[in-house]
């Protein structure tokens, strides 16, 4: 073994089957799995660790050491280490409850049993005993064990069904093996296969047999993450397991994302330690120049260290007053953010506004930390297929041999002569079905090809009742419309497919399989009829079949177009349809030469096309197909509300560009009032240039208006917002866009598309997705958001700064990928006009409320110091200054950033125009935080100055003296604590039950503590904990004390409300009028009728819209089919009276621009 080892690459695995003492030699990962981060002796220190990371936190523990160091501690432990124990112990609690579900996750995963193949006998195993080269059973519905090599199915065709969601979103594979590597490999055989990685779509390796080798690919692996379908069990050898599988190689983390708020607040943090430098450094010279003057004078009774003098002093000083002074950079700020994030996250999944009673889909916070990035997005990145569709077809229209059927009539067409046709599809041209039964030749040649060209796979589970899965819903409306038409799929091998045709069942051998891509946009079968005739069937865009026809059918192509046109000014997606006979002498040789292309390990695809266009020429027209894709309820709707809220929409699609016109109209995108729509279609970089120097404004110049910025060494180019002289659209096509996005064009492209009010970009890949997305990223200080439902939205979805994912018909991956997921488009204007506005008037609500008493509290401290000697004494109680900001001022403004609204959900869509503020970070910014930083300067000199004024030289009525530090104190605590709570009321624009509970309960316990305290039993009890003994009940029984309480108050709050009745009364912002609107209102709006946009009737040319993945015909023609199981969910909300059941669309109230009263 040895020997062996040394000659193997360890660039790869090798592997004997059932050879246990020759595997474990090469010390591979057994399949155990371990996603948990701690363990009972790492929890603790890792978990701090980690926590300490965090600039806050180390911060207060450098607070922590400066109180253990006697000449500068200023303050009792206390008041740093319970805050900071909380905090962590708050932290510690969430993470190790997180941690310890996924222990219990792994746990139950490594125990799960299977059977393995030992010593001859099958034996039952836990998974995470199961090692690389053991051969493993699997039965139907079980999970996948590990990566594994197929061996051996039950299935009479050596077919695998396997459901793949967890791994790509897809609901369905199918995997072909070989019946006899079971036997072979059991006596002896041996694998070479590359090492563990994270390629889901590629296997490379070798299988060593009696001396031959064979080559191994992806097809023949099952990954774990799936699980058996329809499959009574299997045998599978084990190639990678536990952290080398696939699933496990791609679970890295994913992009992390932080709001624009996370951003400023880091700036912010960075200004807040500078700012607290300053206020240390002018209190420690104070301190120095008062030692210098008066420090002599207090010698006798303050006799001073040796070696010290002023300059020690104001040393020590500085840094006792960074003690003094650390509530400007507030440790509890951090925590609170997590609570009010999570607290809004359950708020969307808890909705039932969105919830689709069809699906059974509620929405889905996946992230909790970008909410108030919801109420600030600017453009809007937007599938089209499945998003703005339903990606639900229906067979609607069709031409053959140059006559059209498909025009409506009030009666449905029969179709109870067939009885294996779908009940549920409707078709209403009555001269189709008697063509089909008169026997037409072109008819039937055209219902015999969508029966044939497709790679459909067929369910048949009782007699008659079929099911067929397609991997697009074009294909399944195609196929669906030939079997109603008599024409029915039934079953299929890898050898042929077998027709039912106008009752008589007929088998046609399958001889290849011309399989489409994105560059063919079209494919091809060809085929033995029973009489033993060859006929090549083709379908793909008009544009790219008509290139392939024979002259003669000119004619036809003429006619064929016009109802093409016909059909693209209705939104339908189109396909030509066409055929030809070929001679066998010449197909044999083609196919020699396709065996030759098909073998090749250079360049294979590319010499695969070239030989496909070999025969794939001089096909004669049959005629065309239409399908409709109808649009989601409500998408019109939203997407005019959206741009009310001055968002802007992009469609990034895979369509060809007449359909995705077409889709814009009708979604009210665009608009015939619409001074101009721009068409970029150019083929040179140099013509997309030209194109798109648009003058939009009579003051636009010849280059982008940018400006130039450099923040921490990083370049930056941000292109300006220009005015534009009325509304334009864009419409780009890939190509074009490819050369639009090069370096020295990007830039006028995205001048260009930010002027116009909506763009569409189509045929584009995946790519060309994120790149766009990127673009605006990079050049715009915007918010974006991108949403998709299928896999080739991830890379968009995962690039812009909210990711919305809408479970539909192309599987979950986009859904996977996302940070927000819901069923419908039409939810999309409730996440952002309500939740993600509600999100971001709160989080702004709270920063502001949070920096002003924090700031007011420190300040007050700062002008105390200029009335101690500069000696860095407190001026409040120190357990008042511990528990200010965990007891006293927590809950309120929770309370406050959890339920406040300026106005409700039906007044948000009313006036979507309250959606502005937050583009424009009008809330809370760097000025903000410089007003606040002013408020709380005057609030602080008002809570210091005033008591201080009314305390001076001040007497009890009894005449005894009372202007002493601790009743000093107890009042300057006492007034700052009521104004913030008066501050707090004055924020709150939705009172609830709960805000009431948490405001005056936090005053309850404030007193009530304080008189604790300060009581006789817990000076006995504490003596130098609590030295305040008797301060309370001294204190508060006098009239002027609660007198100054008061003035203190209205002082503090006269000019804010001064401020705000002047701004309503002489600048009022869109929310002032709207909730004074919502005051003059004797009830809420009501449900607004249900608006149906007109149908646009246009003359575009529309398209066939092929999917961006490769099609499945290598596995048509291999055998691997394609077989979803029909899966069901319970009900979330069982109960069918209530309003949420009802299936009916959400309505929509039509917006004006001017506010009016309802």
């Amino acid at each position: 073994y040895m020997v062996l080892l040394y000659f193997i690459s360890s660039e790869e695995r090798h592997l004997r089957a059932n050879d246990r003492e020759f595997n474990l030699s090469f010390k591979y990962a057994n399949n155990a799995i371990k996603t948990s981060k701690y363990n009972v002796f790492t929890f603790l220190p890792l978990n701090l660790f980690e926590q300490f990371q965090r600039l806050a936190n180390a911060y207060f523990v450098f607070l922590l050491i400066l109180l253990l160091i006697p000449q500068i501690s200023s303050l009792s432990w206390f008041t740093t280490v319970v805050p900071l124990l909380l905090v962590l112990s708050i932290t510690l609690a969430k993470d190790l409850s997180d941690d310890i579900t996924r222990h219990k996750n792994d746990k139950h995963v490594n125990n799960r049993e299977v059977e393995v193949l030992i010593d001859g006998e099958l034996k039952s195993e836990k998974w995470m005993n199961v090692q690389v080269g053991d051969i493993v059973k699997l039965e139907n519905n079980e999970f996948v064990t590990a990566d594994l090599l197929l061996l051996s199915s039950s299935e009479p065709l050596n077919l695998i069904y396997i459901e793949t969601a967890e791994l790509d979103g897809l609901v369905s594979k199918h995997v072909n093996v070989n019946m006899n590597l079971f036997i072979l490999l059991y006596i002896s055989g041996e694998v070479r296969c590359e090492p563990p990685n994270n390629r889901l779509d590629k296997f490379t390796g070798t299988l060593t047999l009696r001396g031959e080798t064979f080559a191994l690919d992806n097809e023949r692996i099952l990954l774990r993450g799936c699980t058996l379908r329809n499959t009574e069990w299997c045998f599978g050898l084990v190639v990678f397991g536990g952290p080398d599988t696939k699933l496990m190689q791609n679970s890295g983390k994913s992009i992390f994302k932080r709001t624009s708020i996370d951003r400023l607040m880091n700036v912010l943090v960075i200004f807040i330690f500078g700012f607290l430098a300053f206020l240390c450094t002018i209190l420690s010279i104070g301190n120095g120049i008062w030692e210098y003057q008066e420090g002599n004078s207090f010698i006798t009774f303050l006799p001073r260290a040796d070696g010290a003098n002023a300059s020690l002093s104001a040393f020590l000083t500085f840094w006792s007053y960074v003690i003094i002074l650390n509530t400007v950079v507030p440790i509890s700020l951090y925590v609170s953010v997590e609570i009010l994030r999570l607290g809004n996250s359950y708020f969307i999944d808890w909705d039932c506004k969105m919830y689709h009673v069809k699906s059974n889909t509620p929405a889905q916070a996946r992230t909790t930390t970008l909410n108030e990035e919801l109420g600030q997005i600017k453009y809007i990145f937007s599938d089209k297929t499945g998003t703005l569709t339903q990606n639900i077809m229906t067979f609607n229209r069709c031409s053959i041999n140059g006559k059209s059927y498909g025009k409506s009539s009030k009666k449905k067409v029969d179709f109870s002569w067939n009885s294996l046709a779908d009940p549920k599809f409707c078709f209403h041209d009555h001269k189709l079905v008697e063509a089909v039964k008169s026997g037409s030749p072109e008819v039937q040649a055209f219902f015999r090809l969508l029966a044939l060209c497709h790679t459909v796979m067929p369910e048949e589970k009782t007699e008659g009742e079929l099911f067929y899965q397609a991997q697009s819903p074009d294909e399944g409306a195609l196929v669906t419309a030939a079997r109603n038409f008599g024409f029915v799929f039934r079953s299929r091998t890898p050898e042929t497919i077998s027709l039912v045709e106008m009752g008589v069942p007929t088998t046609y051998e399958l001889l290849a399989v011309l399989d489409f891509n994105n560059v063919r946009k079209r494919m091809s079968v060809i085929v033995r009829s029973p009489e033993g005739k060859l006929t090549l069937y083709c379908k793909g865009a008009d544009t790219i079949i008509y290139e392939r026809l024979h002259p003669s059918t000119s004619k036809l192509m003429e006619v064929t177009t016009e109802h093409l046109n016909e059909y693209a000014g209705e939104g339908l997606r189109t396909l030509a349809l066409a055929y030809k006979d070929l001679d066998e002498d010449e197909f044999e040789k083609w196919k020699e030469r396709h065996h030759e292309a098909s073998t090749t390990l250079e360049d294979r695809e590319a010499k695969l096309d070239t030989i496909y266009e070999e025969i794939e020429k001089d096909l004669l027209l049959l005629g065309a197909s239409a399908v409709e894709d109808k649009l989601q309820d409500g998408v019109p709707q939203t997407i005019e509300q959206l741009a009310k809220a001055d968002i802007k929409i992009w469609v990034l699609t895979g369509d060809k560009q007449e359909t995705a016109e077409n889709i814009g109209y009708s979604c009210n995108m665009l608009r015939e009032e619409m001074k101009e729509i721009f068409i970029v279609a150019s083929n040179t970089a140099e013509e997309v240039r030209e194109e798109l120097v648009k003058k939009m404004s009579p003051e636009s110049g010849d280059e982008p208006p940018i400006e130039k910025s450099r923040l921490l060494g990083k370049k930056s180019q941000v292109v300006e917002d220009e005015k534009v002289d009325g509304e334009y659209g864009l419409v780009i096509n890939g190509h074009s866009l490819a050369f639009a996005l090069q370096k020295d064009v990007h830039l006028e492209l995205l001048r260009t598309a930010c002027m116009c009010q909506t763009v569409i970009c189509c045929r584009v890949t995946p790519l060309q997705k994120a790149q766009v997305v990127e673009l605006v990223k990079k050049h715009k200080k915007v918010v974006t958001l991108a949403i998709g439902d299928g896999a080739n939205d991830v890379s968009m979805i995962k690039t812009a700064h909210i990711g919305v994912g809408i479970s539909g018909q192309e599987g979950m991956q986009a859904v996977l990928s996302s940070d927000f997921s819901f069923a419908q488009f039409r939810y999309l204007q409730r996440l952002l006009l309500v939740h993600g506005r509600w999100s971001y008037l709160r989080m702004c609500k709270f920063l502001r409320y949070f920096f002003y008493k924090n700031f007011t509290f420190t300040f007050v401290h700062f002008w105390y110091g200029f009335f101690c000697g500069f000696s860095a004494q407190t001026v409040y109680d120190e357990w008042f200054i511990t528990l200010y900001n965990l007891v006293y001022a927590a809950l309120p403004v929770i309370g406050l950033s959890l339920f406040d609204q300026d106005v409700n959900d039906r007044w948000s869509f009313q006036y979507p125009q309250l959606y502005a503020p937050g583009q424009l970070n009008q809330y809370f910014s760097k000025m903000a935080f410089a007003r606040i930083l002013l408020h709380s300067c005057y609030s602080s000199l008002v809570l210091f100055f005033i008591p201080w004024a009314a305390m001076c030289d001040t007497v009890r009525d009894d005449g005894k003296d009372i202007a002493d530090y601790q009743s000093f104190a107890l009042l300057a605590q006492t007034c700052l604590l009521i104004a913030v709570s008066v501050q707090l009321g004055l924020d709150t624009y939705y009172w609830t039950a709960v805000n009431q509970f948490f405001l005056w309960g936090s005053l309850s316990v404030y007193f009530a503590v304080t008189f604790t305290m300060y009581s006789n039993g817990m000076y006995l009890i504490f003596t130098s904990s609590f030295p305040f003994i008797g301060t309370a009940r001294n204190s508060l029984n006098q009239p002027n004390v609660w007198l100054t309480i008061f003035l203190t108050t209205i002082l503090c709050i006269l000019p804010v409300v001064a401020k705000r009745f002047l701004f309503i009364q002489l600048k009022p912002t869109i929310n002032d009028k709207v909730r004074h609107e919502v005051r003059q209102a004797k009830a809420v709006p009501p449900p607004p009728p249900r608006k149906f946009p007109r149908r646009r009737i246009s003359t575009r040319r529309s398209g066939y819209a092929f999917s961006h993945a490769r099609g499945y015909g290598d596995l048509v023609t291999s055998g691997r089919f394609l077989r979803i199981p029909v899966k069901s969910r319970p009900a979330l909300f069982p109960h069918t009276d209530t309003p949420v059941a009802d299936s009916t669309p959400q309505t929509y109230r039509t917006i004006f621009e001017e506010a009016q009263s309802p």
